[in-house]
């Protein structure tokens, strides 16, 4: 319950009027520990999510695909699920934004 309180928390530090970044990856880095603690795989899920979404927006992709794809490996049923089904789509984009930005990073040389 704490893991969910705290990303819930960080997704409205986000859509708040004055959006915060830095409050939102607070309250989901602590919904990560709780739920890792706990073993709440499915919490851990969305908590990771939350970051890797977060990380990508800030230009950080390498990092967001580092902590969500562990998570999202440990699975080994559930793949019609809407979390499991929206984390491959994110590792997916993830892995094209990569790829498309080595592209650029060589097309610009």
């Amino acid at each position: 319950m704490e893991a969910e309180v705290n990303h819930i928390a960080g997704e409205i530090a986000l859509i708040a009027p004055q959006c915060d970044t830095v409050k939102a990856e607070a309250y989901f880095e602590r919904a990560f520990a709780v739920a890792r603690q706990q073993q709440a795989k499915s919490w851990e899920l969305r908590a990771a999510m939350s970051i890797a979404r977060l990380w990508r927006d800030q230009g950080k992709q390498d990092e967001a695909r580092e902590l969500l794809a562990p998570v999202y490996g440990w699975f080994t049923e559930g793949f019609d699920t809407r979390d499991l089904k929206e984390a491959k789509a994110l590792l997916k984009a993830l892995a094209s934004a990569d790829r498309n930005q080595e592209d650029w990073k060589w097309s610009v040389r």
